[in-house]
C-alpha cells in the first residue's frame, strides 16, 4: 500500500499511535507504547484494535482513504509484565538519568558496581547509571577502592517504581489526543 499525505503539512512519520490494552491503559509507558502510523492501520484492517481517536492527517491508497489513528486500543486484554525488562534505558530510569557517582545527567552510560574482571554480574543489583568521566575514573576497581560507592543502592525496580520516576520525564513528543490516556492514575489537586 502506498500512502499519499492528504494534509501537506503533515508527514505520516510523525504519526505514531498510542497503543492502549483493552482496559484503556497504555501497554506500557516506559518505553511509551508507540506503533508507526503503517502498523496501526495494519492492527485496523486484522481487526486487532478500535480506533479511539484520530490525527487529522489523511493518507490514501487507490481503493481508500483514511485518518490516520493516533489512539488505538487492543480488543483483546493483554496482562501487563509484572517485572520490568533489564534494558540500558530501564536502568538509566531507575537511576533517574543521572550518573550514581556524581549526579551528572550528560554522557550517560553504566557500570558494574562490582567489576565483572571481579566476578560481578550484569544484572540490577550490580548496574548502575554512570557518566562516562565517573565510569573511567572507576574502571574495574571496586568500588570502596576508589571511594566511589553509588548514591543508591542498585535493586530491581518495580513497574510501579519505573513508572513514578517516567513521570519526571515525559517523552519529547506527547500529542494532545494521548494525554487522556497517559496520566489518568496521577494525584489530582484540590
Amino acid at each position: 500500500m502506498t500512502a499519499h499525505v492528504m494534509h501537506p503539512m503533515a508527514s505520516p512519520d510523525g504519526c505514531p499511535a498510542l497503543v492502549l490494552n483493552a482496559d484503556f491503559r497504555p501497554l506500557s509507558y516506559y518505553p511509551l507504547s508507540l506503533w508507526s502510523w503503517q502498523d496501526a492501520i495494519k492492527a485496523v484492517f486484522m481487526d486487532r484494535v478500535n480506533i479511539v481517536s484520530e490525527y487529522d492527517t489523511i493518507v490514501h491508497s487507490p481503493s481508500f482513504n483514511m485518518r490516520l489513528p493516533s489512539v488505538v486500543s487492543l480488543k483483546t486484554y493483554i496482562k501487563p509484565s509484572r517485572t520490568p525488562a533489564f534494558t540500558r534505558f530501564n536502568v538509566f530510569l531507575r537511576d533517574r538519568f543521572s550518573c550514581q557517582y556524581c549526579n551528572s545527567r550528560d554522557d550517560l552510560t553504566f557500570d558494574h558496581v562490582i567489576p565483572r574482571s571481579k566476578g560481578g554480574l550484569t544484572t540490577w543489583e550490580n548496574v548502575v547509571a554512570a557518566c562516562s568521566p565517573c565510569n573511567l575514573r572507576k574502571g574495574d576497581k571496586m568500588p570502596m577502592v576508589v571511594d566511589m560507592l553509588p548514591m543508591q543502592k542498585p535493586f530491581a525496580p518495580t513497574v510501579n517504581d519505573l513508572h513514578r520516576n517516567g513521570k519526571l520525564f515525559p517523552p519529547n513528543y506527547l500529542h494532545e489526543s494521548w494525554l487522556d490516556y497517559l496520566y489518568w492514575d496521577s494525584e489530582l489537586e484540590p
